[in-house]
């Protein structure tokens, strides 16, 4: 399947906030729905081509929608895109933490839903970006209009070291050690880490074990019983049963519907499942 991607870091100032820009145009797809799983960001998506059609939202109350571009907060259930044999865009991955500096709005806010970019701001981003000539002139677009609208608005520091240390160890610490650690007791680390990334740290925890072993299934075939072990699940029952729960099918549907498709377009497709 033909497919062009441009990968590229955002500028120095934006790169405790923005992990990387992702542009992709591709050609001929025949998934005909993607499943956009959680994980630990806050994911941008602008099209450059017809609007991203949404037939499922992670929060049942939330009704499916078109978008030129949109932000889905971090999620527990998937988000279902259907696909168009031609799409380009640009994706970006966005720190939770890093949400109230570029949107003025908490990570709580856009807990669990997918809302337009329009409502956030910065305003006629998507235009401007199918109106450029190249990525480049694209990525730089988006580092003007992060770095013009980033505000010096931080996370309470003990929930920026756990969120840290939690994503450092892919989800494998127990939140009360975590709450230990920053001095805190049980119950109110976990509202003071929900009120900043939109979901308490149990399934924080939950959500990038689920990434690691996503990660891992990627980088090789993998055995679902080790990938279990290796991934912090009792077994593979729960490997599963949090699969359907996460992901909306068991692992290997997941394995056979994605994951050819997703090898096909190298490196720069880790982070491609993910809304």
């Amino acid at each position: 399947m033909p497919a062009d991607w441009e990968v590229r870091a955002p500028h120095p100032e934006l790169r405790s906030a923005i992990t990387r820009y992702i542009g992709y145009t591709q050609r001929g797809v025949a998934l005909r729905t993607h499943r956009g799983l959680p994980s630990r960001h806050v994911t941008l998506v602008i099209s450059l081509a017809e609007p991203i059609r949404f037939t499922g939202m992670p929060r049942p109350d939330q009704s499916p929608g078109r978008f030129t571009a949109a932000v889905g907060g971090m999620h527990t259930a998937p988000a279902l895109i259907a696909q168009d044999a031609f799409q380009s865009g640009i994706h970006v991955e966005i720190d939770p933490l890093a949400v109230p500096a570029l949107f003025q709005v908490s990570a709580a806010d856009l807990s669990g839903c997918v809302v337009d970019l329009g409502e956030l701001g910065p305003k006629r981003l998507a235009e401007r970006l199918a109106e450029a000539p190249t990525w480049d002139d694209r990525f730089g677009i988006l580092d003007d209009a992060f770095r013009g609208a980033l505000a010096d608005r931080r996370p309470a520091r003990e929930v920026g070291w756990a969120w840290r240390r939690l994503t450092a160890a892919g989800g494998l610490i127990r939140v009360e050690d975590l709450a230990a650690e920053v001095g805190w007791s049980r119950r109110h680390f976990a509202e003071r880490f929900r009120r900043e990334l939109g979901l308490p740290p149990k399934q924080a925890a939950r959500v990038l074990r689920f990434e690691r072993a996503i990660s891992r299934l990627r980088e090789a075939p993998t055995d679902l019983a080790t990938l279990a072990a290796d991934c912090g699940f009792y077994d593979q029952a729960h490997l599963s049963n949090e699969w359907r729960a996460l992901a909306g099918c068991t692992p290997r549907t997941w394995i056979t519907e994605e994951l050819p498709f997703l090898q096909d377009q190298g490196a720069a497709t880790d982070a491609d499942s993910q809304t």
